[in-house]
C-alpha cells in the first residue's frame, strides 16, 4: 500500500497542542476531584487539587495568549477559516458520512490536504472550542481566582455563583470536546495515525 506524507504540524503547533492536552486533563480531573469526590475519599487531596486546577489555569491562560498571534502570523489560521467556507451543508454531508459511510469504511468526502486539514465538523468544532470555549473557561476561571473582580450580584443572583456555574458547564462541554477528540483520532486508516502525526508533524496518506 502506498502512503503519501504532508507536513500540517508545525514543532510550535505541536508543543501547544500537547501542552494544551496535557493541562485540559489536568483541570479535568482536579475540577470533578474538588466538586464531585466525597471529601473523605477524594479523587486528589482536596489542598492538592485547588493548587493543581490554580496553576494549570494560569498556564493555559498564558497558552491560549501564545496561540492566538501564533495562528494569525501563520498559515495556520486559513485552516479555520477555509473550513467554514459554505460549512451548513458541508456540515450535513459530513455527518452523513460519520453516520452512514464511515462504518462501511468508504473514503471521506473532505480528505486531509496541504488545503484542508480539517473536514467541515472539525473546523466549526475546533472554532467554538477555541474562539468560546477556553476564552470562557479562562476567564471565569481567572475572575474565581481572583473573586473581588467579579460582580456582587446578577438579576438577584450571586455573581460569583453565575461565574462558577458557568465555568463548570464550559468545563463539562470541554470535557465532551475531549473525549469525541480522542475517539475521532482513532479512526484513522491506523488508529495510531492521527496521533503519529501530531508527534512527527506528518499527516499520513495511505492509498
Amino acid at each position: 500500500m502506498a502512503e503519501e506524507k504532508i507536513y500540517l504540524y508545525p514543532i510550535w503547533l505541536r508543543v501547544w497542542h500537547g501542552v494544551n492536552a496535557i493541562l485540559i486533563m489536568l483541570l479535568i480531573a482536579t475540577g470533578i476531584s474538588m466538586q464531585y469526590a466525597n471529601p473523605d475519599y477524594p479523587l486528589i487531596r482536596f489542598d492538592w487539587a485547588v493548587s493543581i486546577h490554580n496553576i494549570s489555569g494560569i498556564i493555559m491562560a498564558i497558552n491560549y495568549v501564545i496561540f492566538l498571534p501564533s495562528n494569525l502570523a501563520t498559515k495556520n489560521r486559513r485552516y479555520y477559516i477555509d473550513g467554514l467556507k459554505n460549512i451548513v451543508p458541508r456540515m450535513m454531508r459530513m455527518i452523513k458520512y460519520y453516520l452512514t459511510e464511515q462504518p462501511k469504511k468508504l473514503p471521506s468526502p473532505f480528505p486531509v490536504t496541504k488545503e484542508n486539514k480539517f473536514n467541515p465538523l472539525q473546523a466549526m468544532t475546533y472554532s467554538v472550542v477555541m474562539v468560546f470555549f477556553l476564552p470562557v473557561v479562562i476567564t471565569t476561571g481567572l475572575a474565581l481566582l481572583f473573586p473581588e473582580t467579579i460582580v456582587k450580584e446578577v438579576f438577584g443572583y450571586s455573581g460569583i455563583f453565575l461565574t462558577a456555574l458557568l465555568h463548570s458547564a464550559i468545563g463539562f462541554l470541554i470535557s465532551i470536546f475531549l473525549i469525541i477528540h480522542i475517539y475521532v483520532c482513532t479512526t484513522g486508516k491506523k488508529i495510531t495515525d492521527n496521533f503519529k502525526g501530531i508527534i512527527t508533524g506528518y499527516h499520513h496518506i495511505h492509498k
